[in-house]
């Protein structure tokens, strides 16, 4: 049963927390993924795996699981609501894109496809939303992440940088 704790002292709090956006957020700084696509680095070696007219698709550096990759418009927005049409279109047929290229390249048992909207949401980039495509697995979860607090991942960034571009590359051949 789910026990509830009434704590509304905490409201002007969180309400005080809310009305600085700049607080935590890295406001005024370019984003990593700004950086990124600013550092003229070929595709290689930033991590960018697929570019298309609004957005693009990069591995996540801090991957969940091995093939965690993630779809995020060029400009840097913070929220949904302030993509335009074309971004928002794009950004979500370029998600399936992904959806059906680590699901070809990685045959996951199922996926975690979602957007972390801000920091209190889990976004750790609050100033440049990405869309998160997680492959996963029957028991991905193990002994390391339960009594350790550690992760374990069976492939180097670059391998999967790698695999997922010439898995998208050959779907995008075939389509």
């Amino acid at each position: 049963m789910l026990e509830r704790i009434w704590s509304g002292w905490r409201s002007s709090y969180v309400v005080g927390a809310g009305a600085n956006p700049a607080v935590g957020s890295g406001v005024g700084d370019p984003s990593v993924f700004t950086q990124l696509l600013e550092s003229g680095l070929p595709d290689d070696e930033t991590h960018i795996v697929h570019r298309a007219e609004h957005v693009f698709s990069i591995v996540n550096i801090h991957p969940y699981t091995s093939g965690h990759v993630l779809v995020l418009p060029y400009r840097e927005v913070a929220e949904i609501e302030l993509l335009t049409p074309e971004e928002s279109a794009e950004l979500w047929s370029v998600t399936t894109e992904a959806a059906a290229v680590v699901r070809a390249e990685y045959r996951p048992h199922g996926m975690n496809i979602g957007l972390n909207v801000g920091r209190p949401a889990g976004g750790s980039i609050p100033t440049h939303l990405h869309m998160h495509v997680v492959p996963r697995w029957n028991g991905d979860s193990n002994f390391m992440s339960t009594i350790a607090n550690a992760q374990t991942l069976p492939e180097a960034l670059v391998v999967t940088a790698s695999r997922i571009r010439t898995a998208w590359n050959a779907h995008i051949s075939s389509t």
